[in-house]
């Protein structure tokens, strides 16, 4: 089997790769993922957060009043890595836990006007991350790319179009 030099940049640079990798989905995506999250983290890390707790202050400061298992099916995650991540923006005064009102049990996670601050703040943040990621991409391309991720990141999803909801 041949092998194809990949001309990569960085510290995989030079280095050979199966051309069979380059038409796996899984691998792309997978890769892309990587790329997407460390430039998500540096771009985050002067605002103290992770895309992980990005990803749940971003919620908690829309109008849809999550609850914890919400959030956990949403962002795909153990409903006990939940709990650590309100934990800890709990602890910054970034959010609050509510009873929700339809469920006694259960709590809804809200954005404090902190929590909403910083978030705004991050966006622009995480907003130009995105755009040095994606500078190889023109405009129609991204936005083809956001439809098909949306796509298939909500295939179960009753509502997969629109946004979460």
């Amino acid at each position: 089997m041949s092998r194809v030099d990949a001309r990569a940049t960085g510290p995989a640079a030079g280095v050979e790769f199966e051309p069979d990798l380059f038409d796996d989905p899984s691998f792309l995506l997978a890769r892309a993922n990587a790329l997407s999250l460390a430039a998500g983290n540096a771009a985050l890390v002067e605002h103290d957060l992770r895309v992980r707790s990005y990803s749940v202050l971003a919620l908690a400061a829309g109008d849809r009043r999550p609850t914890q298992r919400e959030l956990a099916e949403l962002l795909r995650l153990d409903p006990s890595q939940v709990v650590a991540l309100v934990d800890d923006l709990q602890s910054r005064r970034l959010v609050i836990r509510q009873p929700d009102p339809s469920d006694r049990r259960a709590n809804v996670v809200l954005a404090t006007e902190e929590g909403r601050a910083l978030y705004a703040l991050a966006t622009s943040s995480v907003a130009a991350a995105q755009d040095a990621l994606l500078n190889g991409l023109s405009r129609p391309d991204r936005d083809q790319l956001t439809t098909l991720l949306r796509r298939l990141a909500f295939a179960d999803h009753p509502h997969r179009e629109s946004r979460w909801g």
